[in-house]
């Protein structure tokens, strides 16, 4: 499919990233190739960019720390692991650091672009969310701005990450309610994908530790097959 979204790729391998510059652009992206991560974060906060290739390990700065700069500034671009290693480990780091996905090398040019179109077709679609709408919720004694990303109670306030307050407002539309992992995995991170439920558990407990002075709210594992936002 034809895109003239544009993309930052990062990649220090000369080799790979002149030929999947070159793949990129006959499918008709824009590609801007840095050779590290220092090099790669200058440019991101120098232009405008869709979607971010990010290999992990680079010279100067790895892929990880750069996509954490990179959420500091920009919380909703997508961004996709390119990296040699496929440990259960690195995986879960990466979408704690908040990747969108994450391939391993070696990868077939199809397959990459199937992931990129992926990618910025769930970032560019609100599916069940509609981020410009302005929502707010009571929960408990706490209020939570949707349209803002913060929750706070009396003076003191949290800023949520994107997808913190994505499932949060999916757990407040269905209180008292089961909410399925694999229907939160889908809405909020559009797949199902084992490594990124595990990242689903790392934002609920983020969450339980943002509620936990109301004793009258929790969020409670049920049985293994999903998450309740529960209100006395």
């Amino acid at each position: 499919m034809k895109t003239d979204a544009r993309i930052l790729m990062v990649e220090d391998d000369l080799n790979l990233s002149t030929v999947l510059q070159d793949y990129l652009e006959m499918l008709g992206y824009h590609v801007t190739v840095c050779r590290d991560g220092e090099e790669g974060k200058h440019a991101f906060e120098n232009g405008s960019y869709d979607l971010c290739l990010l290999d992990v390990m680079m010279p100067r700065k790895d892929g990880f720390t750069l996509a954490q700069e990179i959420r500091e500034s920009d919380e909703l671009m997508p961004i996709i692991f390119l990296t040699a290693k496929s440990l259960k480990e690195d995986r879960i780091k990466g979408f704690r650091t908040g990747c969108d996905d994450y391939i391993t090398k070696p990868f077939s040019t199809e397959e990459l672009s199937l992931r990129i179109s992926a990618v910025l077709r769930r970032c560019q679609t609100s599916l069940a969310f509609n981020a410009e709408e302005k929502v707010k919720f009571i929960i408990g004694r706490y209020t939570f701005d949707y349209s803002n990303m913060t929750l706070g109670m009396g003076d003191s306030s949290h800023t949520l990450t994107r997808k913190q307050a994505d499932l949060l407002r999916l757990l407040c539309e269905n209180e008292n309610q089961l909410v399925k992992r694999e229907t939160a995995l889908k809405l909020v991170w559009g797949s199902d994908d084992y490594f990124i439920g595990r990242s689903m558990d790392v934002f609920i407990t983020k969450l339980r530790k943002y509620l936990r002075e109301d004793p009258n709210i929790s969020i409670t594992n049920v049985h293994g097959t999903g998450f309740k936002l529960e209100t006395r």
